[in-house]
């Protein structure tokens, strides 16, 4: 055989199982380290709670932000909200003192004042607001339910006062074994059912005709006694001034008459004249015809020959 067919046998190592396996559990043991590290590190934030729990029980309460240890695997932690909250109520109806339905929609602001009795009693964020607005209705149905509707929609018939904060105190009373306290509850919306609203409307609008129409009597009324004051003002004015008219024109004949009979004892033939002309006035016009002797005061005055009687 030729040198060129024949191939050089090398000799195979054996495989190390020893070396992977120590390998595989070196890897394992930086795992279980990483996973113990990163369950014993917690990072508080700002606005929040961490709530830890060894066997269900509550341990310590983290609200400072930063990070935090726990026990890692024995003890776990919950996040609470460390901030005020809104709770928006879904719309319910109520019934008022005089049988009226109506549809109210609440809103509050809360927020979380012991984390470990809401752990504790109301195990969740959701559970809480679920216990506050079942407390909310049911004050709020109480609160309205001794009013009538007109005194909740009318603000000018409304003895709500302080319906808010009655309301808010007493929530309060009930949420305190949950460590929950509300700072403002409020009713945003009072409305009606659609089944009734039109006639609630239409009442209303009677009622603000029937106003109306009591302003406009009283204001017709109004005018009345006004007009009728400035017509008793003008009819005394007008009468004094009468009077006073009166009084001067009797006064100015008064003295006419003085000066006529000053002037007429002067020349009493002119006086005869002018009384004679003067009766010409009454008794002469267009129309009259005249039948005077010759020597008569009128003849003599018509023809020019009216002479004073030595």
């Amino acid at each position: 055989m030729s040198d060129e067919n024949v191939y050089e046998m090398k000799s195979s190592k054996p495989f190390n199982y020893r070396k992977y396996f120590k390998t595989g559990i070196s890897l394992l043991f930086i795992i279980l380290l990483l996973v113990t590290l990163l369950n014993s590190i917690m990072i508080t934030k700002e606005g929040e709670y961490r709530v830890v729990r060894q066997f269900g029980e509550v341990v310590r309460i983290e609200s400072e932000p930063g990070l935090h240890f726990k026990v890692p695997f024995i003890q776990t932690a919950t996040v609470l909200p460390n901030k005020y909250l809104v709770y928006d109520m879904e719309e319910q109806e109520i019934n008022t003192l005089d049988k009226k339905r109506i549809i109210i929609d609440n809103y509050a602001v809360w927020h979380i004042t012991d984390p470990s009795k809401m752990i504790n009693n109301a195990k969740t964020v959701v559970n809480a607001q679920a216990r506050m607005g079942e407390f909310i209705f049911s004050t709020v149905r109480s609160e309205l339910g001794q009013m009538n509707y007109e005194e909740i929609i009318n603000d000018e018939k409304s003895q709500r006062g302080n319906l808010n904060s009655r309301i808010t105190d007493q929530v309060n009373e009930l949420l305190s074994e949950y460590g929950a306290q509300v700072q403002d509850v409020r009713v945003k919306r009072t409305d009606l059912p659609e089944d009734n609203e039109q006639s609630v409307y239409t009442r209303m609008i009677s009622e603000r005709e029937s106003k109306a129409q009591e302003y406009l009597s009283k204001g017709e009324a109004e005018k009345n006694r006004i007009i009728a004051a400035a017509d008793r003002e003008v009819k005394e004015m007008l009468s004094k001034a009468k009077a006073d008219a009166e009084q001067i024109r009797a006064e100015g004949e008064q003295e006419a008459a003085q000066i006529y009979n000053e002037a007429f004892k002067k020349d009493a033939e002119f006086y005869r004249l002018y009384r004679t002309l003067e009766s010409y006035k009454s008794t002469v016009n267009d129309k009259t015809t005249i039948i005077l002797p010759h020597d008569s005061p009128y003849a003599r005055a018509l023809l020019g020959y009216f002479e004073i009687e030595e």
